[in-house]
């Protein structure tokens, strides 16, 4: 049996929220239940909530309602998902929509305070390209991929959190604080206490990995009973980085398998959202990979602002604790082939406060697979 749950993606989460939330929280009721191995088909609004058309002016911009911005579809229980298990989600299709759109915002994005004017490309997507009159002799070929994908928080990361981010903003640091205003589902204390779906952390969300496409697997820690999967923000394609804040914003249709693995006793388990690639099914990389991510929160809980280095950090620790524990590798070994083989790379330096690397290794460099 494949569970489906279609939206209109023409009408924004605030008309209709059917199978729809756009803030983090432990209790929050499925709009589905799949068994470990089902298919799903989800539709899913582009990241800006469809607020920008074929029409929208650069100045229109200036309106959008950001409180709204990255719509998920779900959440999906799957059945039996307990925590301490890992819940893997394979991307088998995405399908998008023929249009989409990149943003230039005032004041976000890596480069955010040089640029005092709105800008706004929209892209007509056909055969396989996507080709925008604001940027005339560009095509861009398509790698789709999924933005945000996430399993809901428990109570303690929602406190952990919460308070972290709010002693980054007191030190001057940014971070946007839970918020009723926009909130959907409009019920408390979801409302006023849910996380804001902006940065990435260690339940997933807004990972921004343009390798998060068909073919991969992105394996999350389970935090809650039925792990209760979500999905948004789709992309067309988007560089390494995504420098602006936004990539090519599209809506999409979605097909993924659940399923969930119960890790051995002295298995590694992660900290943070990892990703599998097989070369015989993604079309975006060509060699078998594993991948680790990492965020900029320190082994003292703090969360610091953009700060690549410390993401960089914990995607290199998460990766030589993988070697340690499924491969067999001393610390020093784990390093050495790190160095060696390993890639160090930014996948998104926009979603303050938590920028994310990943870090990711061949792995038909071992002989024996």
């Amino acid at each position: 049996m494949t569970q489906r749950l279609h939206l209109e993606w023409s009408r924004s989460i605030l008309e209709d929220a059917a199978s729809s939330h756009n803030r983090l929280w432990p209790d929050l009721q499925p709009a589905a239940t799949a068994e470990a191995g089902e298919e799903l088909i989800l539709d899913v609004r582009d990241g800006m909530d469809g607020q920008l058309s074929a029409a929208s002016s650069s100045e229109a911009l200036l309106a959008v309602d950001l409180q709204t911005n990255h719509p998920l579809t779900g959440p999906v229980e799957i059945r039996g998902a307990q925590p301490g298990d890992i819940a893997v989600i394979e991307i088998l299709a995405i399908e998008p929509r023929g249009i989409g759109a990149t943003a230039v915002i005032p004041g976000f994005g890596l480069l955010g305070d040089l640029f005092e004017r709105p800008f706004l490309a929209h892209w007509e997507i056909a055969d396989g390209v996507a080709r925008s009159a604001q940027l005339p002799g560009v095509a861009i070929p398509a790698q789709p991929f999924l933005g945000c994908v996430v399993v809901a928080p428990s109570a303690e990361l929602v406190q952990r959190a919460t308070s972290r981010e709010a002693a980054l903003a007191a030190r001057g640091g940014f971070a946007l604080a839970p918020s009723s205003a926009g909130a959907v589902p409009a019920i408390e204390p979801y409302a006023s206490h849910g996380l804001r779906t902006i940065p990435p952390r260690e339940n997933g969300g807004n990972l921004d990995v343009p390798q998060l496409g068909v073919g991969s697997r992105l394996l999350l820690p389970v935090h809650v009973p039925g792990a209760m999967v979500s999905i948004g923000d789709p992309h067309f394609a988007q560089g390494e980085g995504e420098c602006c804040g936004t990539a090519i914003e599209v809506a999409a249709r979605v097909r993924v398998r659940v399923a969930l693995r119960a890790p051995r006793a002295d298995s590694w388990m992660p900290r943070f959202p990892a990703l599998e690639f097989s070369e015989q099914r993604s079309p975006v990389i060509a060699r078998p990979h594993f991948m680790t991510t990492g965020i900029p929160v320190g082994e003292d809980g703090q969360n610091a602002d953009l700060d690549l280095t410390l993401a960089a950090r914990q995607a290199l620790l998460e990766m030589l604790r993988w070697l340690e524990h499924e491969r067999g590798l001393s610390r020093e070994q784990a390093y050495v082939l790190s160095s060696a083989a390993a890639d160090l790379r930014i996948a998104e330096a926009v979603n303050r406060p938590n920028g994310l690397v990943v870090c990711r290794l061949p792995l038909d460099i071992f002989e024996e697979l």
